[in-house]
C-alpha cells in the first residue's frame, strides 16, 4: 500500500506551522527542511517545505504563497482520552474561532477537530439520538454532558 502524506499549503509560516503543531503533539518531530534554489516561486535560499511527524504520522509543509488558503473542507481529528486532553488541545489550537460539535480553527487556519476518542462508540449506541443532539449544542465537546446522555 502507498503511503500517504497530508500535504498543507501555508502563505510562508511552514516552519513556524510545523514547529508549532509538532510542540503541541507528543512522539512529533521535524524531519527535514527543504530550501528554495532559485527553480520555485519566492527567493533563493528560503524555506520551501518542512517535513514533519505529528504522533508519529507524517506530514510536509509547503510555503506557497498566497494563492490558497484553509477552508473547513479539509480539517483534522484529535481523538482525546479524556476532558483533561480536550480542553488542552481546545485552548492550543482553538485561536481563530470556535465552530459547533468540537470544530475549531488554529493560527494558520487550519480546521481541527477535538473529540473524545469514545465519541464513535457513543454515535452508533442505542441513544446515539440523544448523543447526537447533545453534540449540537456544544462547541468544545464535553465528555460527561455525552456520557449522560448516553445513558
Amino acid at each position: 500500500m502507498p503511503n500517504i502524506t497530508p500535504f498543507l499549503w501555508f502563505d510562508n509560516q511552514a516552519e513556524e506551522a510545523a514547529n508549532f503543531y509538532v510542540s503541541l503533539f507528543p512522539h512529533s518531530k521535524i524531519n527535514k527542511l527543504v530550501r528554495n534554489t532559485g527553480a520555485a516561486p519566492g527567493p533563493a535560499g528560503k524555506i520551501l517545505t518542512v517535513a514533519f511527524e505529528l504522533d508519529g504520522r507524517p506530514f510536509t509543509a509547503l510555503n506557497g504563497g498566497p494563492h490558497f488558503t484553509f477552508s473547513e473542507a479539509v480539517s483534522f481529528v484529535i481523538h482525546c482520552a479524556d476532558q483533561a486532553e480536550i480542553d488542552y488541545y481546545w485552548n492550543a489550537l482553538c485561536v481563530q474561532g470556535e465552530g459547533q460539535c468540537g470544530w475549531a480553527k488554529d493560527c494558520y487556519g487550519l480546521s481541527w477537530q477535538i473529540v473524545p476518542a469514545e465519541l464513535p462508540e457513543l454515535l452508533s449506541g442505542p441513544k446515539a439520538e440523544q448523543v447526537m443532539a447533545a453534540v449540537m449544542t456544544m462547541k468544545k465537546l464535553d465528555i460527561g454532558a455525552l456520557r449522560k446522555a448516553a445513558a
